[in-house]
């Protein structure tokens, strides 16, 4: 959405007429009650098998929609649970090291064996056996060999780091803590040598048997190396939750410049990345048009955990999202969200094991969709943890609106967030120069006030980490 004084850049297909009205107030004004009586709500307003049943005349598409929007928190708490919900049912992987990077531990990461499994030389120097000075054997230990002879007190030998130390060995004397004469014989040079000194002793930093991660663990290369130091190969894991997109709209080109009404396709490059980075596994992208058939068949027939769709969420002559979804007899958990940009979003139950994210087809309000329902959703179905929720205060006034949270791309300046301009449901030239979005509660903040940090995946990990 728009910080303050770039209410021109808001789009208008995005905006009602209280949204307009409260981009022009001052953000620490809260909004005039609506005199209207509430509407009944049902017990489960946000839960519903969906029908063909029409909206009832007397009420306005927009009331209707004003109705059945899900609060903010609690649209990314159903999606959540639903994650939680279907990732209970899923089979476990058994995955090798190299495949395991980004997934999340199955199965508790014990021990096979000590480590280290054996008596080892921290420094490169020369293992010695009792008081100096020592006579030094010819041979030199090199790591990776078999189990050398013992040292009898007395004798060093040359010893690199890593390598194996001999029985009987007192300590390891460094190359720089040592001098040999002319005779072959070893002194130190730093005084006496403790005993035990820089030798790594077997089991030092675990048994086997020792449990060293627990169920739940996200696998990075740190965990990688620790497994492989233990003695694993492969991993059992959470499987990566499959995600399958469809990009639709008859307007969209896939290369060159607008021309003739149309427009280039931002979300088909945007969001398959964008989901790798959720932890998903983008098993295809396809762009289907505005073919009603096209996209009951493809919902139909995907085997994908994850559908996501972009465009047709609303209610216009080639929307088509709604009516696939009660052909397929899809139940509707969360059915337009308060938040700006982004409120057409939706979330369906396809199948027992399945999900539908449909985003708006502004690119703006997709993110806001993609952030509001696919990531908790595809958090909880790769049991990954969530993040810490941090916030932070923002460095200008920012706009609200009187009903809905609002989602804006700010850059992280020390412990501030500044919020950027360029924020329309449309635009993209904001979020891809920000570091985060700003959660703007109803009725706007004032500069100074703390709002909810929501990072985006490559500001905390990289772009090679987060998207590989």
């Amino acid at each position: 959405m728009t910080a303050h004084g770039v209410r021109a850049e808001q789009d208008a297909d995005d905006l009602d007429v209280e949204e307009a009205l409260a981009l022009v107030k001052r953000p620490d004004r809260r909004p005039e009650p609506d005199p209207r009586p509430a509407p009944q709500q049902s017990p489960q307003p946000h839960q519903s098998r969906m029908s063909p049943t029409p909206q009832e005349p007397s009420r306005s598409a927009h009331d209707a929609h004003r109705h059945q929007a899900t609060p903010w928190p609690e649209a990314r708490a159903l999606a959540e649970r639903a994650g939680r919900r279907a990732g209970a049912r899923r089979e476990l992987v058994s995955v090798t090291l190299d495949a395991a990077l980004g997934l999340t531990l199955a199965a508790p990461l014990t021990a096979l064996t000590d480590l280290p499994s054996f008596d080892s030389s921290a420094m490169d120097g020369w293992a010695v056996a009792g008081p100096g000075p020592w006579d030094v054997r010819d041979e030199g230990l090199l790591a990776g060999h078999a189990e050398p002879e013992p040292l009898a007190d007395g004798e060093a030998v040359r010893i690199a780091t890593g390598a194996r130390v001999p029985a009987d060995t007192t300590a390891v004397l460094r190359s720089e803590h040592g001098r040999t004469d002319d005779k072959g014989r070893l002194y130190p040079t730093h005084g006496e040598v403790g005993h035990g000194q820089d030798i790594r002793p077997r089991g030092q930093e675990c048994r086997s048997g020792d449990q060293l991660l627990p169920v739940g663990a996200l696998v990075t290369p740190a965990v990688l190396g620790l497994a492989a130091a233990a003695g694993y190969d492969t991993l059992t894991a959470v499987p990566r939750p499959r995600a399958e997109l469809l990009v639709l709209g008859d307007e969209l080109l896939t290369e060159g410049l607008p021309h003739d009404g149309l427009i280039r396709d931002a979300l088909g490059p945007l969001l398959p990345p964008w989901l790798r980075a959720l932890g998903a596994e983008v098993t295809s992208v396809r762009r289907l048009g505005d073919d009603a058939e096209v996209l009951y068949q493809a919902v139909a027939g995907s085997t994908a955990d994850l559908i996501v769709t972009t465009g047709g969420t609303a209610a216009g002559p080639v929307d088509h999202v709604h009516p696939t979804l009660r052909r397929v007899g899809a139940e509707l958990l969360v059915n337009g969200v308060k938040v700006r940009p982004g409120h057409p979003m939706l979330l369906a139950r396809t199948k027992e094991n399945q999900h539908l994210v449909g985003l708006p087809g502004n690119p703006l309000a997709a993110v806001s969709g993609l952030l509001t329902l696919a990531e908790p959703l595809l958090r909880t179905l790769a049991a990954r943890p969530a993040v810490e929720p941090y916030a932070l205060p923002l460095t200008e006034a920012v706009h609200g609106h009187p009903h809905d949270t609002r989602l804006v791309p700010v850059v992280l300046r020390g412990d501030r967030a500044a919020p950027l301009h360029y924020n329309g449901p449309a635009m993209l030239r904001g979020v891809a120069a920000a570091d985060a979005l700003a959660v703007v509660p109803p009725g706007g903040t004032r500069a100074g006030q703390s709002a909810e940090i929501l990072d985006l995946p490559w500001a905390t990990s990289g772009i090679s980490v987060c998207f590989t």
